[in-house]
């Protein structure tokens, strides 16, 4: 195997940033960079590229943005490199077995979840919305199922109490790119021991949507915490006040007295927050996004919106 491996990364988002920048930091070279095409963005529907490519130009690298994947002029072109390994990190497509199989040491995954547990699109999400207290990243050696490849490097991470899907991609994407490295030093090593992973024990990620961030009041108020935790920034809570939405951020916990009113129901608005009855315990949500409005906390909403013990919320 040579010292210096031939390298093609593939991402897109955010998320990929911290992987990209630890390859360029190591020993080995990045040959080319594939991420998906520009798309639209903002009010003025701009064209915007993603986070990746603006990384690779700055460091001069070739930047591909397929619009096929699976076709054989876009193999030809990645053949060209004459890549040693493929690094794939959120790049937001299932690749083709002829690709999987296209450099001497295959292509490798940084995925956002201790595997075999949530497999798919969103595995951090799906750790907060279970109230996880402890979550990592995989690398693995990519096949052409769903996440189901021999695990190559794991690494943990504590989940900390107030960590959002936000704040813990940051977390994530950083170990990711620390991890990799580790990854490859042990491959160029001979050191790099694949492991199958059980299927028993796997649990899937799927997609998550705007409807899914619909707050039921009648769940326990861990599970509305953890599901405002794990949809934001993205889709977000929801409930409705008087017929208008209102999303839900900051949530935290609080045991339920005995004489709790019906789910829904606001036992207090103060400055620490708007505290509501629920399926078992009480929920404190500390900041909302009135409709049409920017995210504020909750103090600052009841100061335009005095609210009374007793409003229900989900009307």
């Amino acid at each position: 195997m040579a010292n210096r491996l031939r390298i093609i990364f593939m991402g897109t988002p955010g998320f990929a940033v911290p992987s990209l920048k630890a390859l360029l930091s190591g020993p080995d070279q990045v040959v080319a960079v594939v991420t998906r095409p520009d798309r639209p963005k903002g009010r003025g529907k701009k064209l915007t590229p993603p986070p990746i490519k603006e990384l690779a130009l700055a460091a001069g690298l070739p930047v591909l943005q397929p619009t096929r994947i699976r076709g054989e002029d876009f193999l030809r072109k990645l053949a060209a490199y004459s890549p040693d390994i493929i690094v794939v990190t959120a790049y937001g497509r299932i690749l083709p077995g002829p690709l999987l199989a296209m450099p001497p040491l295959g292509v490798i995954n940084v995925h956002g979840s201790l595997l075999p547990k949530y497999r798919g699109a969103a595995p951090i999400q799906w750790a907060l919305i279970n109230n996880e207290t402890e979550t990592g990243v995989t690398i693995i050696q990519m096949d052409q199922g769903l996440d189901t490849g021999d695990i190559l490097l794991p690494a943990r991470i504590d989940i900390a109490p107030d960590d959002t899907a936000g704040s813990l991609a940051i977390k994530l994407a950083e170990l990711g790119g620390r991890t990799l490295l580790k990854a490859l030093d042990l491959l160029r090593a001979g050191n790099l021991r694949p492991r199958q992973q059980d299927n028993d024990l796997a649990t899937p990620a799927p997609l998550l949507s705007k409807k899914d961030g619909l707050v039921d009041w009648q769940q326990p108020a861990i599970a509305i915490s953890g599901l405002i935790r794990g949809l934001d920034p993205w889709p977000t809570t929801y409930t409705y006040l008087n017929h208008k939405r209102l999303q839900l951020f900051a949530p935290k916990v609080v045991p339920a007295p005995p004489d709790t009113p019906a789910p829904g129901t606001l036992c207090r608005a103060d400055r620490d927050g708007l505290l509501i009855a629920t399926g078992q315990d009480l929920l404190l949500v500390r900041a909302v996004q009135p409709e049409g409005k920017q995210r504020m906390e909750a103090d600052a909403f009841l100061r335009g919106h005095p609210l009374e013990p007793g409003t229900v919320f989900g009307r």
